[in-house]
């Protein structure tokens, strides 16, 4: 899944265009997966001593009250980098909200966004409850890539949802949201955090934080 850095600011089209008056709000500032993200790219636009650059225009806050902020548009909160289905929200929410870059565009493509992980020690010591965990969430995968009208029903009552059906059923079929158990470009990730000093050790390759279960699938 994508996420999208969305903006009310009319004058902002790149992340050069940013000053110092706008405040992106992000679920946790300096460190979460969306100013991750921000960080690689800044890297690439404003050079590697910069790459926190636009933390300090960042704020953490919640999702759904970022989402708030950019419909109502009566806050400092003027800048989101979303998720699915805050930015399809806000879109449809506010006409003055638009795209400025998405994590697609930073990353080279389609890329994960949700990793679930576990101990090292809990996997070995527990060879059947992962076997039994893995193989169900393939399972799940299958059946909503399968099934995704009843998938969006059975979310809406799962979650107790307020969300429109239609909207949910639109999440599940647009062509950029891929449910898969299968790693999609995280290198990414492990490669430019660690040449920035981020992550201290450094990763040869995907398969050196999933385990073996994953390392038959054509992840990367």
């Amino acid at each position: 899944m994508p996420n999208y850095l969305i903006t009310i600011n009319p004058d902002v089209h790149t992340l050069k265009d940013f000053s110092e008056k706008d405040r992106i709000a992000v679920p946790a500032a300096g460190v979460g997966f969306q100013s991750r993200t921000l960080q690689i790219e800044a890297a690439k636009l404003f050079g590697a001593d910069n790459f926190q650059k636009l933390d300090q225009i960042s704020i953490s806050l919640p999702h759904p009250d970022a989402t708030a902020a950019l419909i109502s548009g009566g806050t400092e909160v003027n800048s989101h980098f979303s998720s699915a289905p805050f930015y399809y929200q806000a879109l449809q929410g506010n006409k003055a909200v638009h795209k400025v870059i998405s994590s697609y565009d930073i990353l080279g493509g389609p890329a994960t966004f949700n990793v679930l992980y576990t101990s090292t020690a809990f996997h070995d010591e527990n060879p059947k409850t992962y076997a039994a965990f893995y193989a169900a969430l393939r399972e799940a995968a299958n059946w909503i890539n399968a099934n995704k009208q009843e998938a969006a029903e059975t979310f809406i009552r799962q979650q107790g949802s307020k969300l429109s059906p239609k909207l949910v059923l639109d999440i599940i079929n647009d062509p950029e949201n891929d449910f898969t158990i299968i790693p999609q470009n995280t290198f990414v990730y492990a490669a430019e955090l660690h040449k920035l000093g981020v992550l201290k050790s450094e990763a040869g390759s995907w398969k050196d934080y999933f385990f073996p279960e994953a390392h038959d699938e054509n992840g990367s």
